[in-house]
């Protein structure tokens, strides 16, 4: 057995060192399953005026498992998002191994984020580098998301322990006022509420609010603000509220977010505990129970599958087995269900990563995109790398 594990291990080092080098040399930039509206069709003709055609030409190409972002004009480039992932990583990697070369990354890529905040807000604030069309809203370029804010926020505040950088620290704290005042919020008969994507919709997402909710938790670290945790407290509640007996939360509110699928629970269990883990309040502690259960019962097979629904395996998604390994990590289990996150790795390393280091996007039933995305596939790749590598190579 622990010849097999050692095997695991130098495949997953070499699966990991590959996809590394592969980012770096694509110095972290990329295209998006969402970029389409990046196009000059959309962006100098008529055509960009119609929601619909909007919404048809994103689908397009993220459909489409032949990349045709080079012939309409869509260019490699940052997205906010995937480099606060990578910053998280290398953060990861440095709590490991400290040397030059890591903190040359984080220093590299805090900076980056720093000059990539959306201006006009209460506080700092990022969004993606493309317009975006979803059904329930239109977002323009750069228009700031909870989602986003999150993930960069929580990457400077780790930053800031490793470089002790003051604007790191300063800024991650600004985030709170982001949250707390320019996000719309929904509130339920208990006074609870979720938090809107945007400043710009009023959509009921679960895992939107709870990653709200994280973000101040985690701030509320370094302020001691005790409006911080009553806040994240409310939208635990709201979220928790909505549970399905099963211990499944569908995406959201609207009749078309009724579907249940693998990455985003695994979102909701990280954010729950983390609220939990710094406010030391166990309420919802038996939602957490119920909905990890469910999580890892229903999501992954005996060969190492991540499912994408509940009840559909395709399309298998590159961001499932990345969250499964998240999502251990930051519940403290990583090291118990080492069995399962081995299986699960050794499918995705064997089924979805090139030759050339990054891995695919998605495998459907009969075809398989392999088109390169900076955000979705090789940053959340190299994001979960990193936790596997801080649990199991901490003492090298």
């Amino acid at each position: 057995m622990k010849k097999i594990e050692k095997q695991l291990n130098q495949q997953f080092k070499h699966s990991f060192k590959k996809l590394k080098n592969y980012c770096e040399k694509e110095n972290f930039k990329g295209w998006d399953p969402y970029d389409g509206l990046n196009s000059w069709v959309i962006q100098k003709t008529f055509l960009g005026k119609s929601r619909f055609f909007r919404l048809a030409w994103i689908q397009s190409f993220k459909r489409n498992p032949i990349n045709f972002r080079p012939l309409f004009g869509i260019k490699k480039d940052y997205n906010p998002k995937g480099l606060g992932l990578f910053l998280i990583g290398y953060c990861n990697l440095y709590k490991v191994k400290p040397n030059q070369e890591y903190l040359n990354q984080i220093n590299v890529l805090s900076s980056e984020l720093l000059k990539l905040q959306t201006k006009g807000y209460s506080g700092a604030c990022w969004g993606y580098n493309f317009d975006w069309q979803a059904r329930a809203f239109y977002q323009p370029k750069y228009t700031p998301t909870v989602v986003a804010t999150t993930f960069i926020g929580e990457a400077l505040l780790e930053a800031y322990e490793i470089t002790k950088r003051q604007e790191l620290l300063d800024t991650a704290i600004s985030c709170s006022q982001f949250v707390l005042t320019d996000l719309n919020k929904s509130y339920d008969t208990n006074n609870n509420f979720t938090l809107s994507y945007s400043p710009l919709d009023k959509t009921q997402v679960y895992n939107a609010g709870l990653l709200g909710a994280k973000l101040l938790s985690l701030i509320f670290k370094y302020t001691k603000e005790p409006s911080l945790l009553n806040e994240a407290r409310k939208i635990v509640a709201y979220v928790c509220d909505k549970q399905q007996k099963s211990g499944a939360w569908s995406y959201g509110t609207l009749p078309f977010h009724q579907w249940v699928d693998n990455f985003h629970t695994g979102y909701n269990l990280e954010c729950i505990y983390t609220y939990q883990s710094i406010s030391g309040d166990k309420t919802f502690k038996p939602y957490i129970n119920k909905g990890l259960n469910y999580y890892l019962d229903t999501f992954f097979t005996k060969e190492g599958i991540s499912k994408y629904y509940n009840n559909s395996i395709f399309p298998i998604d590159i961001h499932a087995p990345s969250q499964l390994v998240v999502t251990l990590s930051k519940l403290e289990l990583l090291a118990k269900n080492k069995e399962l996150v081995d299986r699960v790795l050794n499918w995705t390393i064997d089924n979805m990563q090139s030759p050339k280091g990054y891995f695919y996007y998605q495998k459907k039933k009969y075809i398989t995109s392999k088109i390169s995305y900076i955000r979705w596939a090789q940053s959340w790749m190299f994001y979960a790398f990193s936790y596997y590598h801080l649990e199991f190579n901490k003492d090298e």
